[in-house]
């Protein structure tokens, strides 16, 4: 027989509490009481394992720094199966936007906020770019901050709009800068390699 799996100890308990509500309901809106009456735990006992708001809220923002998983897809697959994600991501009832720019929306004063925030931006661009590298595109850079911005872009519109299909539209965007940048996107040969009409 298989050993049941262990519950979370007191601290993952009040972190995932604390992830839940922070993201639904708000960072300013849900307090340290509204956190450990969810859970059935003092204050003190809360402040045991996190001694501050401040403290909870950082806790709460590394958990959500999670890097992308490795892949034995293709460097455009992966480029492109982000915005598939994100289709998936928008169409969940649970889904707020970005848990960094809402964060920034909300303590924007707080400097520690703002640098965990700008470094979890700037991974996903490094991300891009590493993956543009391996296609060998000139200016990986800038293209990997242009794909940035469309995934921002999406989340942004589909928190106005409530409609998952924004993901497909920054995706038809992100296909169109590939191949202008010579990459081989769905069959298609590369911009450099690309055939003569027949005359």
């Amino acid at each position: 027989m298989a050993p049941l799996p262990a519950k979370p100890d007191m601290k993952d308990r009040i972190l995932e509490t604390a992830d839940r509500l922070f993201y639904l309901q708000g960072i300013r809106a849900v307090g340290v009481d509204t956190i450990a009456a969810e859970i059935g735990i003092s204050k003190r006992t809360l402040y045991n394992h996190f001694p501050s708001k401040d403290a909870l809220i950082s806790a709460y923002l590394a958990r959500r720094f999670v890097a992308p998983r490795p892949s034995d897809k293709s460097p455009v697959e992966q480029i492109l199966g982000t915005f598939d994600a994100l289709e998936r991501r928008f169409a969940a009832k649970d889904f707020r936007g970005c848990p960094f720019v809402n964060a920034v929306a909300e303590l924007g004063e707080d400097r520690a906020v703002r640098k965990v925030a700008i470094a979890f931006k700037e991974s996903r661009r490094l991300w891009f770019r590493d993956l543009l590298v391996q296609l060998g595109v000139t200016d990986a850079e800038a293209l990997a901050t242009q794909l940035a911005l469309l995934v921002d872009g999406s989340i942004a519109q589909d928190l106005v709009r409530d409609d998952p299909a924004m993901a497909r539209a920054a995706k038809a965007a992100a296909t169109v800068l590939l191949r202008n940048a010579g990459v081989k996107v769905g069959g298609e040969p590369s911009k450099g390699r690309r055939s003569k009409p027949a005359a």
